[in-house]
């Protein structure tokens, strides 16, 4: 722009004055045909006159001498043709203008006329020039004047002002970036009266700086930052919101200039102190921007900013300058501390930064959002242990941000949350956020103080930990914490909690295994989700990674009688909803062989919460842990061989009164439960036939009359139960006893259940195996006589598996009293619909020995 007023604005070297008029009089004869036709009624002559008229001047390269005094007297006439009618004739005149302002060595004696001549062509309320074009090239040609003419343009600041608020609000995009550019040069020019009208152009920036051509917003933002840096300083809340907008701009180049201009207004804003805490956020936000170069451009303008703040304030942060260069002893490692002139700079606004940070972090905005979170961290970094008196402030915040439905947006808060446990001392933190655990401000989000809780215990450094985890473990393991709710978030963050402290704290939390285990045991008796009960299992493990533990089993030996003891404290309240019942059952489970060795604690709790009165859910759901204990009891509960001096009493005790018949579908569940554990205890051997010849008369009564229960379940149990026992003590009965139970297992082979009649079938053939010689067959054969008959009926059943089994069972029952069963096999071989089966069992029969068929007919 600047080499052809080199070139052409100086007189050639022993020019004069009176030589430049001379010719410059030459050059006006020759133009004077030419200037009478710009007043011609056709447009073709006019045009050429203009055309001829630039030829002659401006092209020939006339000396800068000569072409001012040409201008002088052109100047008028061309300023004329800007209303010409003829677009061309426009346009070559505005080009023969902006190439004399670029060429006359002193542009600036144009002003009185070129000034008002454009402002009243396109500074006025309507757009007088219709072609876009051509009002690029006036703005172009404004631009230039202001280049050159600079601060002579001060006299002209209404007209100028005037311009700029009617072009920068041009629906031309191209004039308007050429607006807000003279507009940058124009506060430079004549800084000492811009600023009275300055004023003006901000309602027209703010109008352009959503525009949807990316240049154009970057264009008003530079334009922005010019008007306010050089104008009274009245503005600036006008544009901040607007300038923060464009910091969520898609564009990169919108966003790297509103960090420019934020940064040069931190730096040369005069009045730039009272607008730090409006001021520091805008900038801090760049410094977490995708782009690199903007990151880059933050970071410096910001070191920059604090730099200077050291050096304006030198005196008052004298005491500060050697004491707070020094890092503090648990400062994030791999992270650059910021200057003492930024972190001072943080730490005197952040009294006004946090409620506005409170309040952007909640916006319906899910970009406004993020980038909030993103600056709360570089703030607390900033800030380090003067987050102190903010805290209580700070911690609704996180709570609040931790409900976020955006991952990234709690991700950010939860580094926030680290950077607190860094940087405030345990005492402060712990005080306020345990009491928030304890009793949530948010009934519709309690998980928000343990999720915060987790990560800042995940930044509180181990030996400032240390002494605060008895009080820590203590208050995650209390009821109304740990039981109080059962949604997976929560538990998720209870969990969390317990992981952080294992990791931050390891062999440490020795002391506070217990109460840990207690919450571990917590979250998987709660939880209804497999994922979130590996995680459980794998933080159990955990645990006994950092105590040196070799398996869980070892962890549980090392609490087990604490565990029970807890467990019995509150066991006359259990009911169905009662968590105590889960915790139980993953403490006996997971303990394995363990808890064979505290039966002395958990028979008189299993034997509390199994009395009859008590909430049946609840004592179903004992039940059916106890059958999973005692199938396999020898790695359980009688793993020490101790169980056995239990059974009977249990047996007695507390199983039999819960085989009662009572009323009701709950109570027959409650039986079929009661019976389930019942047949896994004669099942899995935990009981000997003696203790159960003890109480053979009692249960041999109930287990009869589950028999004719409406539950399929307990029928069927029943049956077990009764072959479990005739295994155990069946040959030690007395034939009374033996006679009192096969009525009730033949009423049993018309079940409308094949699984039971065929546990009744196998029942019966167990009974046929108890009648030893001391079973006289006689003087009980009225009695094995109706077991036969009933059972031949069967030989002939539709339904061949039981066909088989029955004739399995009499073949067994042939060596009883194989006469009588030979009569009763011929009286009912031809009353049946095949005697295949009869034939074959009467063959059987005849097989045996002599000795032993001696009461069959020849």
């Amino acid at each position: 722009l600047f080499s052809p007023k080199i070139t052409h604005g100086w007189a050639a070297p022993g020019s004069t004055e009176a030589e430049d008029q001379h010719a410059a009089s030459e050059v006006l004869r020759g133009l004077a045909r030419h200037l009478n036709c710009l007043n011609e009624d056709n447009k073709t002559t006019r045009k050429r006159a203009i055309e001829a008229i630039k030829k002659e001047t401006v092209d020939k390269g006339l000396s800068g001498g000569v072409l001012q005094e040409v201008f002088a007297a052109l100047l008028k006439p061309l300023l004329k043709c800007l209303s010409d009618p003829m677009e061309r004739c426009r346009e070559t005149t505005i080009a023969t203008i902006t190439e004399f302002i670029r060429c006359v060595p002193k542009p600036e004696e144009s002003l009185p006329y070129l000034v008002p001549c454009l402002a009243q062509r396109f500074g006025e309320k309507e757009i007088v020039e219709p072609a876009e074009e051509l009002r690029l090239s006036a703005m172009e040609l404004l631009s230039l004047t202001v280049e050159v003419c600079g601060r002579h343009l001060a006299p002209y600041l209404n007209e100028v002002i005037n311009i700029l608020q009617r072009t920068i609000v041009d629906p031309f995009p191209d004039v308007k970036r050429e607006s807000c550019k003279c507009t940058v040069n124009f506060a430079k020019c004549v800084p000492d009266h811009f600023h009275m009208q300055a004023e003006s152009l901000v309602k027209p920036l703010m109008q352009t700086i959503a525009h949807q051509h990316s240049r154009v917003r970057v264009s008003v933002i530079e334009a922005t930052g010019a008007v306010i840096q050089h104008g009274s300083g009245k503005n600036t809340d006008d544009v901040l919101s607007h300038l923060a907008q464009r910091l969520f701009d898609d564009s990169p180049q919108v966003r790297k200039a509103v960090t420019a201009v934020v940064g040069d207004w931190l730096l040369h804003l005069r009045d730039r102190y009272s607008y730090f805490h409006k001021l520091i956020p805008l900038l801090l936000s760049s410094i977490s921007d995708e782009i690199p170069e903007i990151r880059l451009l933050a970071a410096d303008l910001w070191r920059q900013a604090g730099l200077q703040w050291e050096k304006e304030n030198e005196d008052d942060i004298k005491d500060k300058m050697d004491f707070l260069l020094t890092p503090p002893p648990h400062f994030p490692q791999g992270v650059e501390r910021p200057g003492l002139g930024c972190r001072e700079l943080v730490v005197r606004n952040l009294g006004r930064l946090v409620p506005a940070i409170s309040h952007d972090v909640t916006d319906w905005l899910v970009p406004t959002r993020l980038r909030t979170s993103q600056l709360l961290s570089v703030l607390l970094l900033h800030a380090e242990d003067h987050s102190t008196q903010h805290l209580q402030p700070l911690l609704a915040t996180l709570y609040r941000a931790c409900t976020d439905t955006e991952r990234d947006v709690v991700s950010n808060c939860l580094a926030a949350a680290k950077l607190l446990g860094t940087f405030v001392p345990p005492p402060v933190f712990l005080k306020l956020l345990l009491e928030h655990v304890t009793a949530p401000h948010s009934p519709s989000h309690p998980w928000a103080p343990l999720m915060v809780l987790a990560a800042v215990l995940g930044g509180c450094p181990r030996p400032l930990l240390k002494p605060h985890l008895q009080q820590i473990a203590s208050t995650l393991a209390q009821p109304e914490v740990c039981q109080e709710y059962h949604q997976v978030v929560y538990l998720e963050q209870l969990l969390a909690c317990v992981d952080a402290l294992l990791l931050q704290c390891e062999s440490d939390c020795g002391g506070v295994s217990l109460q840990l285990l207690q919450v571990l045991v917590t979250v998987q008796s709660l939880s209804s989700e497999p994922r979130l009960t590996e995680k459980a299992l794998e933080s159990v493990q955990f645990l006994c990674k950092v105590q040196g533990l070799a398996s869980a089993t070892e962890l549980y030996r090392q609490h087990m009688g604490l565990l029970l003891d807890w467990l019995s404290a509150s066991v006359n309240a259990w009911s169905s909803y009662s968590p105590q019942r889960l915790q139980l059952h993953i403490i006996v489970v997971q303990s394995g062989p363990v808890i064979g060795e505290f039966l002395s604690q958990l028979m008189p709790l299993l034997h509390n919460c199994l009395q009859p009165q008590k909430d049946p859910e609840m004592r179903m759901s004992v039940f059916t842990m106890l059958a999973k204990l005692l199938l396999d009891a020898n790695n359980t509960l009688d793993s020490q061989g101790h169980f056995r001096e239990e059974s009977e009493k249990f047996l007695s005790d507390t199983l039999l009164p819960n085989l009662v018949w009572q009323a009701g579908r709950t109570a027959a569940a409650g039986r079929t439960a009661a019976l389930s554990c019942l047949f896994a205890l004669l099942h899995g051997g935990a009981v000997s036939p003696g203790q159960l010849l003890c109480v053979e008369e009692k249960l041999t009564l109930q287990v009869l009359s589950a028999l004719e229960e409406d539950s399929r379940m307990s029928r069927l149990l029943a049956c077990r139960s009764l072959s479990a026992m005739l295994r155990l003590i069946g040959t030690s009965l007395h034939h009374e006893a033996l006679n009192k139970i096969y009525p009730e297992l033949l009423k049993r082979l018309d079940d409308s259940s094949e699984e039971v009649r065929s546990a009744a079938l196998q029942t019966l053939g167990l009974w046929l195996s108890s009648l030893t010689k001391d079973y006289d067959p006689e003087r009980c054969s009225p009695h094995l006589q109706l077991v036969f008959q009933q059972l031949i009926l069967y030989l002939d059943d539709p339904d061949g598996s039981v066909q088989q089994q029955t004739l399995e069972i009499l073949k067994l029952g042939s060596s009883v009293h194989p006469g009588l069963l030979q009569r009763e096999v011929e009286a009912a071989r031809d009353k049946q619909r095949s005697p295949l089966y009869c034939d074959q069992l009467l063959q059987h029969i005849r097989s045996l020995p002599a000795q032993t068929a001696a009461g069959c007919p020849d």
